[in-house]
């Protein structure tokens, strides 16, 4: 059985910061001490990468990292499918999973990582969340990881500036990086709570990927998939 307590806290570490961030942060590393020690270590090192003592530049980094000119996103659908409209039948989806568990979605969508950490532990079917996290969270998370990689970070650069005329400042060395660490936590107590295997496709056996594609009139198919409540 999934502990609310863990989940709560880890989808702390993906909430825009606030005044008690680094608090939660440090609370969980601490539940993640005994049962998860691999991804204590990773949150202590995303800690170590986090601007002290200025809560604007650690606001500035989540945006940096997430909002403006983004690394990656912490939206799953829109990780997976873009803007297409398979997103919208995710959202959908998510939306009834988070009513039926009572889980508050706030100013933020469905698929957002938060809100999806803190619907697992409460999601009322077993079977139907086992199959979102091996169909699309586990792999989510990896395209989120993958998208730190300096070849991929100096192509959104190159689009940035050809689109934009200009890049906008952002942290230097590994401090720009810091998520990536945080996403490797994540990686780490799927991979542990859920035995989560690598490069999964999307399955049409799979109960939540065909209620996406019944909600859009679509048959789901094995293709691969390609962001707010």
């Amino acid at each position: 059985m999934l502990r609310s307590s863990l989940y709560d806290a880890l989808a702390a570490v993906f909430a825009h910061p606030g005044p008690s961030y680094l608090k939660d942060l440090t609370t969980a590393i601490a539940a993640f001490e005994h049962e998860y020690p691999k991804a204590a270590e990773q949150l202590r090192e995303f800690e170590r990468l986090l601007p002290t003592g200025d809560a604007l530049a650690l606001e500035e980094l989540f945006t940096r990292t997430f909002d403006v000119q983004p690394i990656t996103s912490l939206d799953v659908g829109y990780t997976l499918f873009g803007e297409d409209y398979k997103r919208g039948a995710l959202l959908a989806n998510l939306s009834r999973e988070h009513t039926m568990a009572k889980n508050i979605c706030g100013a933020e969508l469905a698929d957002n990582m938060s809100n999806v950490l803190r619907l697992l532990p409460r999601w009322t079917d077993a079977a139907v969340r086992d199959e979102f996290v091996h169909v699309m969270l586990g792999r989510a998370v990896q395209e989120m990881i993958r998208e730190f990689e300096p070849a991929r970070l100096a192509k959104k650069e190159e689009i940035y500036k050809k689109h934009h005329k200009t890049i906008i400042e952002s942290f230097a060395g590994e401090t720009r990086l810091a998520y990536r660490h945080a996403l490797g936590a994540l990686f780490t107590v799927l991979k542990a709570d859920f035995g989560l295997k690598v490069g999964l496709p999307v399955d049409q056996e799979s109960t939540f990927v065909a209620a996406v594609g019944a909600e859009m009139g679509i048959e789901s198919d094995s293709s691969s998939c390609g962001s707010k409540c």
